[in-house]
């Protein structure tokens, strides 16, 4: 038999490069898709196991050019790559959003046109989206509103996926300890090393769960917030960040 085929996109730091690492120590043949080419390199030393697709999730060609026949074929497709910019006292600045909303959104969407033709029935697509969807947060205008439209786009999608018979699933992490985290000038309560987030997602992929939250403490506050009127949550997070 076979080994198991993951495809990663955003695998060359972060969540992502700890995903390749772990799938291939597992031996999964990995997948792992990035824009830094020194970063895939090191990838592909650190097991056979991984092959590397080096491009911008933005540029629709060249995913498509890469991404559209893979052979050995996956059965598990994470669209992982992701990108964080932050708004400074509600000053909007569309060039930033512009930024944001190429690599999460669209880039995104690239990677799924670029790859539906071979998903087949029994297959997972895992989107990486973010707790942050589930509040609206000062200064995450731009990133906040980039994974609100993944997650409807995720949830949306899920529908006509399974009649394909391809499960989908939703990822949503609290702070993670990533090179884009590390940029953060601001308290990140139960912050988890990038360790523990890719043990969270592969156990909530090999259980097909539909959504994955981690930390579960602090994701669980937020989705309680978020379940809140809108004027609660403004108010109580207007207090929370004030004291904070």
């Amino acid at each position: 038999m076979s080994d198991p085929v993951v495809l990663i996109t955003g695998a060359t730091s972060g969540i992502g490069q700890q995903l390749a690492k772990d799938y291939a120590s597992k031996k999964f043949t990995v997948w792992a898709c990035g824009r830094n080419l020194q970063n895939l390199k090191e990838l592909e030393r650190f097991s056979n196991s991984i092959k590397t697709l080096h491009f911008d999730v933005t540029d629709f060609e060249q995913v498509k050019s890469l991404m559209s026949d893979l052979n050995p074929k996956p059965t598990i497709w994470i669209m992982n790559a992701g990108s964080c910019e932050y708004i400074d006292n509600g000053f909007i600045d569309s060039k930033l959003f512009k930024r944001v909303f190429d690599v999460n959104v669209m880039g995104v969407v690239n990677c799924i046109e670029a790859s539906q033709s071979q998903m087949l029935s029994g297959d997972h697509l895992v989107i990486v989206g973010s707790i942050a969807s589930e509040v609206a947060l000062p200064r995450a205008e731009a990133y906040g509103s980039s994974k609100a439209a993944i997650n409807y786009l995720t949830r949306s999608l899920a529908l006509p996926m399974k009649r394909k018979g391809v499960d989908v699933s939703m990822v949503y992490p609290g702070f993670v300890e990533t090179p884009l985290t590390a940029k953060n000038n601001f308290s990140m309560p139960m912050k988890v090393s990038v360790e523990v987030a890719s043990e969270r997602i592969q156990n909530g992929i090999s259980k097909r769960k539909k959504s994955i939250y981690f930390p579960q403490r602090f994701t669980m506050f937020l989705r309680v917030l978020g379940a809140l009127p809108y004027s609660w949550q403004r108010s109580l997070v207007g207090k929370w960040i004030t004291t904070d």
